[in-house]
């Protein structure tokens, strides 16, 4: 099964190969250059068998988070990189599903995507254990990356700061240990102007938009105006909707 797949998820608590997974590459990709550079360099110590990190990818929605982590594994599955997919709801799988990998020859990515905890949810503890302080070490063909829209992963309320706790400060900490437990943390924010435009410019080329740039800008700006900000995910959307439109009628 690993040899012939390379992306994989959980079907009632079961590795089960995903027949048809996102063909994203990084080749596709615009800006943030240094970020992705820096997940690639740990998937690559991941893959030599070096020491290397969980990830915490987080930042603005539409960034790019999830997909530069399935286009990593796609542009290195033939020197043995698997991603596993684990929903939020899932994570009591994982103990066993790392006991099961441990001594695997491949290398694993354990992809969670969207991350996010309420204060009082039991999965918060569990995933804590799991990446750091547990009984067990943790293989050194295995890595966990996350994507969240939060750094700290915890949906802290006001009214969390103002409780009648008498150890306040050591529950603010607690809430927030958890994202401190990935050795790697990268940022993707919204991109300015500037950068946005960037990525509208190499997506009309990689689509084959012809259009002058000053047009095709003041369009894609329009564009981010009506869908709630500029992104990457905005800009893509925007030229697969001028790519849709020169091949057909609208």
């Amino acid at each position: 099964m690993f040899a012939k797949y390379h992306m994989f998820s959980l079907k009632d608590g079961k590795i089960t190969p995903v027949r048809h997974p996102d063909p994203q590459r990084l080749a596709d990709f615009s800006g943030y250059e240094l970020e992705r550079s820096r997940i690639i360099a740990n998937t690559k110590a991941l893959l030599q068998g070096c020491p290397c990190n969980n990830v915490l990818l987080y930042g603005d929605a539409g960034a790019g988070k999830s997909s530069t982590v399935k286009a990593i594994v796609n542009e290195y599955k033939d020197e043995g990189l698997r991603l596993i997919e684990v929903k939020k709801n899932e994570l009591f799988y994982l103990p066993d599903i790392l006991d099961s990998l441990a001594k695997n020859p491949l290398k694993f990515i354990i992809f969670i995507d969207d991350l996010s905890f309420a204060a009082d949810d039991s999965d918060f503890g569990a995933l804590k254990a799991i990446l750091e302080g547990s009984v067990s070490g943790r293989s050194r063909n295995i890595a966990i990356y996350a994507t969240s829209n939060r750094r700290h992963l915890v949906k802290e309320r006001l009214s969390d700061r103002e409780g009648d706790d008498l150890h306040m400060q050591d529950t603010i900490q607690e809430l927030t240990s958890l994202s401190a437990r990935f050795g790697l943390k990268v940022t993707f924010s919204k991109p300015d102007k500037k950068l946005y435009e960037s990525i509208v410019r190499d997506l009309a080329k990689q689509y084959h938009i012809e259009m002058p740039e000053d047009e095709l800008f003041l369009k894609a700006e329009a564009h981010a105006l009506r869908s709630g900000g500029r992104s990457p995910r905005t800009a893509k959307q925007f030229i697969e909707y001028l790519a849709y439109t020169a091949n057909h009628e609208v």
